[in-house]
């Protein structure tokens, strides 16, 4: 017993850290490219912080995103993802209540029109068209992702 982790959210954890170190890499790339006319320090670390004038009564609040040292490619970002989804899906109740199928639904939904690989994000959409979400338990959700997952593959 020695060898095994001793925290069984770890891996959890780091699966979900490397996806939001993704995602935030490739927000940064596309709100660097939304607004080049931006100053930003060289730094390769995203780092979102926030200021408040005190010349004027209401709050102002500044975000400086500061560009990533190495942006990750289709490649990783796909797989954090899936490794994301699949964790999701090993985690999901046996019995969901109707909020808990709703919001699953939502966050495909979501990630079909915000993922930032808009040709991965497209393809997304069609494939949620042709296989709707499936989770009215932790079975059918399990098998509907590993399906959809396949279908991703094959393309």
């Amino acid at each position: 017993m020695g060898s095994e982790n001793p925290n069984p959210f770890q891996a959890l954890f780091q699966t979900v850290e490397r996806f939001s170190n993704c995602v935030q890499t490739h927000l940064a790339n596309f709100t660097q490219q939304a607004h080049r006319s931006l100053p930003t320090k060289k730094n390769p670390l995203i780092s979102i912080s926030s200021s408040i004038n005190a010349d004027s009564p209401a709050t102002n609040t500044h975000f400086l995103v500061k560009k990533p040292a190495a942006p990750v490619t289709k490649e990783e970002l796909g797989r954090a993802t899936w490794t994301f989804l699949h964790t999701l899906a090993a985690q999901y109740p046996e019995n969901p209540t109707r909020q808990q199928k709703k919001d699953v639904k939502e966050l495909m939904s979501i990630l079909s029109r915000m993922y930032p690989c808009q040709e991965c994000a497209d393809h997304f959409k069609e494939v949620l068209r042709a296989n709707p979400v499936m989770a009215g338990s932790h079975d059918e959700f399990s098998q509907w992702l590993c399906h959809v997952h396949n279908v991703v593959n094959r393309r």
